[in-house]
């Protein structure tokens, strides 16, 4: 056998096996207990993204989820500073990343719904699905009732400054010019998507920290279903 051959072999026989162990690995977790762990998980997950979230400069000190300024006003900020509106701009900025740390604040009864209504069937995807299957259950499972639950928080915070009515009056045209994504036309429902997007941001990296590491999730049943993956 040539010495590449050999290490092709060698190389499938690797990946063979570590496939046989994780598959057993698996097998060797009652439904009960992956139950459990999931469940755990998700709830890790959702109170790690709540608690950092949903609090003051929760979004407005964290570069990886702080909300800029939409589409066509942040193109056009420079602007805005020129003519002397760089405190609406600023205000403005502060408005959606503080509205965006209240509904988050309010997101952990819908996650938790979310969690009891999980099946074994979603635990055996979640386990079995890629580095990011406890966030996209969330998204799933959740996503429409964090929208009603967000939008009336935000709209709230919004509506307090003239610079958001006249964002939203602009925008609307320049989207139908094809300038702004239409989904950004509306600042509400813009600091609504963010606010979700930043809440499952860090949800997915809880979630990379538990599967990169289970022993120091400081669970058993954690460390026994994910350390079986």
């Amino acid at each position: 056998m040539s010495p590449i051959v050999l290490r092709l072999a060698v190389a499938l026989g690797f990946f063979l096996t570590t496939g046989l162990v994780q598959a057993a690995g698996l097998d060797s977790i009652s439904n009960a207990d992956a139950g459990t762990g999931v469940r755990q998980a998700l709830a890790k997950g959702a109170e790690y993204a709540v608690g950092s979230l949903g609090q003051k400069n929760g979004f407005l000190a964290n570069s990886k989820v702080k909300i800029p300024l939409p589409g066509y006003l942040e193109k056009a900020e420079s602007g805005l500073r020129m003519f002397g509106m760089g405190k609406q701009a600023d205000q403005l900025v502060e408005t959606m990343n503080h509205a965006a740390e209240n509904a988050v604040a309010q997101a952990l009864p819908i996650l938790s719904d979310s969690i009891k209504r999980m099946t074994l069937q979603d635990a055996k995807a979640i386990l079995t699905g890629g580095d990011d299957s406890v966030t996209e259950y969330f998204r799933r499972s959740s996503s429409e009732q964090l929208t009603v639950k967000f939008l009336p928080i935000v709209k709230s915070a919004t509506s307090k400054l003239q610079l958001a009515d006249q964002y939203n009056k602009f925008a609307g045209k320049a989207a139908s010019f094809g300038l702004v994504d239409k989904k950004d036309a509306d600042i509400d429902n813009y600091v609504t998507q963010k606010a979700m997007d930043g809440l499952f941001l860090m949800i997915a990296e809880e979630e990379r920290k538990l599967r990169t590491n289970p022993a120091a999730a400081g669970s058993a049943i954690l460390k026994k279903v994910f350390g079986a993956l």
